[in-house]
């Protein structure tokens, strides 16, 4: 039978679907920063929401009061997702909590630069379980659940660093990079079974990764950076909840840039 490319009536009068009614959302990483934006941006679209905390636990407890004010369903568990054992343990936590993920978003992540020459095998591998290994271990358990239900989005929070590097981050850029081979490759993977698979690059963001970070290093970066501001959590949470929506089920194996515009990928 010959396929239809004529749209038929029902398919021109549709409208995008940006409603997460009735989804229920995993968000790594989402006590703080970016994670934080990115849950509340989810509830606010209609899912309920489960956040994950490790040093910034202190916190989760108001984002999931913000979250139940939105009228969600929310949790927060406290484990390292660096750590393969706590993250079994926090698969049974949600599933029990919560229900079946139809959303997860791997955004947590952490830092320990240094230059190449002085950076030590411990700061390569403590960057590396968490930023890379982490996101493989947590979706690992949740996908194929997915899977078998036919829908679900997992959204990869990677960098700007993973595409063009830095100075003195050769561990978090390896990381990152990584996470964009792996959401392609898990893209093609599970395309056919309902699942979509994107990740987005972040540049600069005003979050706590920034407050280290000398005044005159981040003139630089506003002078490199064709708006001319670091960026908002917000906005990157604004990408992540159009990705998870169902009016963005034809996008996969995309990684999408938030960076103001100071890399522009070809």
């Amino acid at each position: 039978m010959a396929t239809d490319v004529v749209p038929n009536v029902e398919q021109r009068l549709a409208v995008p679907d940006f409603s997460l009614e009735g989804k229920t959302a995993l968000v790594t990483g989402g006590s703080r920063g970016i994670g934080k934006a990115v849950a509340l941006a989810l509830a606010a679209r209609g899912a309920d929401v489960g956040i994950t905390c490790f040093t910034g636990c202190k916190f989760a407890e108001d984002v999931r009061a913000q979250l139940r004010d939105l009228g969600r369903r929310a949790e927060y568990y406290a484990h390292d997702v660096g750590n393969p054992a706590e993250v079994a343990k926090l698969a049974a936590e949600v599933t029990e909590s919560l229900g079946n993920i139809d959303i997860l978003v791997n955004n947590a992540g952490i830092t320990r630069d240094r230059s190449f020459k002085k950076m030590t095998q411990e700061m390569w591998d403590t960057v590396l379980a968490v930023d890379l290994t982490g996101v493989f271990v947590v979706t690992k358990l949740f996908i194929d659940g997915m899977a078998e239900r036919g829908w679900g989005r997992v959204i990869n929070i990677s960098s700007i660093v993973g595409e063009v590097g830095n100075f003195g981050q050769a561990n978090y850029a390896a990381a990152k990079a990584g996470v964009i081979g792996l959401t392609k490759t898990l893209a093609r993977e599970y395309a056919r079974k309902g699942v979509t698979v994107n990740a987005i690059a972040p540049g600069f963001i005003k979050t706590r990764m920034l407050q280290d970070v000398p005044e005159k290093s981040l003139e630089a970066i506003m002078n490199m950076t064709p708006v001319g501001r670091l960026g908002e959590a917000v906005e990157v949470a604004a990408g992540v909840a159009f990705l998870a929506t169902p009016a963005a089920s034809y996008i996969t194996g995309h990684v999408l840039d938030i960076n103001g515009g100071m890399s522009m990928g070809g």
